[in-house]
């Protein structure tokens, strides 16, 4: 299915209820009523597709890309919460029990609080989910306790509001809407079945082994994974996994890492991991023969069907990961495309798989433009960032008109390398980039 069939997916399921609302016999009332009850029906309808574009399907996100899937998971996420937010401030009718005369509620709205409670709370948690998402990062949280308790705190909220919207709702007396409630609700509620049950009795039977952990620079090791009775995973160049290792694949402890293998090299996986934390802080302490599960591939950042006459590769720090699986595989398939790495980090000592990128500079006719932003006396190469500077010097302009450019690294740099490109001249569709983190 192409992106512009989903989005149309997407935006005919979440107005699904409002047409039905509308296309009912119910009286309309006052505008201000009808505006809250949309208000309503919308950010119910939002919030229950949110958990399946959370839920890693890859035919959704290997169309539009993951990091896209999860921007709108995010911007679509807040756009409930300001609907939701709104909707019980907008009605002007009256709070009143519900009068044999006015079975429909056309001229009273319920205040039982058997109806009312489980909207108000969840009108009170929402807030609180969509809040501890944005400042996960402050919160001191393991990535894995956060995701599980994201994943069911939101299951929570979609029940109270499926019960709030059954028992209090206008327009879902109708059968109809009901049943449209309610299936949206299962849809949600298989999603997370998928994911912490389905998914994972998959991986069960495909497990990896480590085969070996070695350091490559100052806090930055590198992880094999070995297939253990089975064929491997079929991926591309420049694609990610969700990693777990040592733990059950039932269990949470999994994150998000780049390939920076090649799939032409063979079955084995390679990932390059800087310890930040978490389990990442760990790497260093694997012992070979650990049991590793993963979820994947997932991704966009590859050469699938780009036929660019040369191929820029612009990384920041462990961004090198998936360029270093890029290049290996225009090596061993024998690609003789033009191609340069400009790899940025913050001191000589982070730089990784320095010898094998000298060696692919000669093999592999690769130019390799390392550029150190808190350089020693010794530095003989490039200073500072990948800025205007550092890309006229290293590209000519047409190159920078022609070429394909693939960018991985920290939000910021990304963003200066994009804007700086096009600013050049670069044509924005020659720019192709994952990000993981948008605040």
């Amino acid at each position: 299915m192409n992106p512009i069939a989903l989005i149309a997916l997407y935006l005919g399921v979440t107005l699904l209820p409002l047409m039905l609302s509308w296309i009912s016999a119910r009286p309309p009332r006052t505008f201000w009523d009808e505006l809250a009850s949309g208000a309503g029906m919308l950010a119910f309808a939002i919030i229950l597709i949110e958990f399946v574009l959370s839920g890693r399907y890859r035919k959704i996100s290997q169309r539009i890309g993951m990091d896209i899937t999860m921007r709108f998971h995010q911007l679509f996420a807040r756009t409930a919460l300001a609907l939701a937010v709104i909707h019980p401030f907008l009605y002007r009718t009256h709070f009143n029990p519900q009068y044999p005369w006015d079975v429909t509620r056309h001229n009273s709205l319920t205040f039982e609080i058997s109806s009312l409670g489980s909207g108000i709370a969840a009108w009170i948690l929402l807030p609180v989910l969509v809040l501890l998402a944005i400042g996960r990062d402050k919160l001191g949280y393991r990535y894995e306790i956060w995701r599980m308790m994201h994943a069911f705190g939101a299951l929570l909220i979609a029940g109270m509001l499926l019960h709030h919207t059954l028992s209090a709702g206008r327009y879902a007396q109708d059968p109809a809407l009901a049943g449209v409630w309610i299936l949206l609700s299962l849809t949600a509620l298989l999603s997370l079945v998928y994911v912490y049950a389905i998914e994972p009795f998959r991986q069960k039977a495909l497990p990896w082994t480590v085969s070996s952990v070695r350091p490559l620079a100052l806090k930055t090791w590198e992880l094999t994974l070995a297939p253990k009775g089975h064929a491997g995973l079929d991926y591309s160049a420049g694609q990610f996994v969700w990693l777990n290792v040592g733990g059950s694949p039932f269990s949470v402890n999994e994150n998000p890492f780049s390939i920076s293998s090649a799939p032409a090299s063979g079955e084995k996986l390679q990932f390059m991991i800087k310890e930040l934390g978490d389990f990442t802080s760990t790497v260093g302490q694997i012992e070979p023969g650990t049991t590793a599960y993963i979820i994947g591939p997932h991704g966009n950042l590859t050469l699938l069907d780009r036929k660019e006459p040369g191929i820029a590769l612009i990384a920041g720090g462990v961004g090198l990961a998936p360029l270093l699986a890029i290049l290996r595989q225009l090596h061993l398939t024998k690609d003789n495309r033009p191609n340069i790495l400009i790899y940025g980090n913050r001191i000589e000592e982070q730089i990784a798989y320095r010898e094998e990128l000298e060696q692919l500079g000669e093999d592999q006719k690769t130019k390799i433009v390392n550029v150190i932003s808190e350089p020693t006396e010794t530095w003989v190469g490039e200073t500072g960032i990948a800025d205007i500077k550092i890309l006229r010097s290293a590209l000519t302009p047409a190159q920078i008109k022609q070429w394909l450019f693939v960018l991985c690294g920290p939000p910021r740099m990304m963003e200066n390398v994009e804007s700086t490109l096009i600013d050049l001249g670069a044509s924005p569709d020659r720019i192709i980039s994952e990000r993981f983190k948008y605040d």
